[in-house]
């Protein structure tokens, strides 16, 4: 049977949020938010190995008690100058020990809410998939196309529009081949699309939210209360 291995590109800067550190080690909930993503990588039991891709120079890491997320948590400072880099640096790592068709869920290090039911929907839909998959969100609101001065240049039709999330799930060596064919994308389903495939949309809610800015912290620590109560 293939294994599941998480991979959590970690080595961004976080320039957008103006933060004095890098945006995953910002506190949220009293731990650092990527912990909160890899707390449920770590905790499922479908998920065999959880690598975390940190910037080269990193030194936030090691300032953290990572220990009580167990033996799966596997940090590599591979990490380079674009997303598309670190998963690739990342692949690279986990080819020497994993075979070429075991799974990989990518996941965004700011995505915090991610919870063990959208782990095994995700799973259980792609599990025979040829291609694989992603969670994402159908859009609700109208979409409107701007012009080079802000102004309104059409309505965009949303009835087949989806907004990407992640865990993105695709097999070791057919990620790793699209990214080398196509190294400038912004998610792995985009260089699975160059390469002629078709990923799977896997739904998901508004709960899986990406904290983008300032303002996203505090709606991503009212999800974690909300799913620690249900939970």
């Amino acid at each position: 049977m293939p294994r599941h291995i998480a991979l959590v590109p970690a080595a961004g800067s976080g320039s957008r949020f103006g933060a004095q550190m890098p945006k995953q080690y910002l506190p949220l909930a009293g731990q650092p938010l990527i912990r909160h993503a890899l707390a449920t990588l770590c905790a499922h039991p479908r998920i065999d190995r959880v690598v975390v891709a940190l910037a080269p120079e990193d030194l936030y890491w090691q300032g953290f008690d990572w220990t009580a997320l167990g033996p799966k948590l596997m940090p590599v400072h591979c990490g380079g100058a674009s997303r598309a880099a670190s998963v690739r640096n990342g692949l690279w790592e986990i080819a020497g020990w994993a075979r070429p068709e075991d799974w990989v869920l990518v996941h965004d290090a700011a995505r915090p809410c991610l919870s063990a039911a959208m782990l095994d929907t995700l799973i259980d839909t792609l599990a025979d998939d040829p291609v694989g998959g992603l969670l994402a969100q159908k859009v609700a609101d109208t979409l409107k196309r701007a012009d080079g001065a802000d102004r309104v240049e059409a309505t965009v039709p949303r009835d087949a529009m989806w907004q990407a999330q992640t865990p993105q799930m695709f097999r070791l060596a057919r990620l790793a081949d699209a990214l080398d064919r196509c190294p400038d994308v912004t998610d792995e389903a985009s260089a699975i699309e160059a390469a002629g495939l078709r990923p799977r949309l896997v739904a998901a809610g508004a709960a899986n939210l990406k904290v983008t800015w300032p303002e996203d912290m505090k709606l991503a620590e009212l999800i974690l209360q909300t799913q620690g109560t249900d939970a």
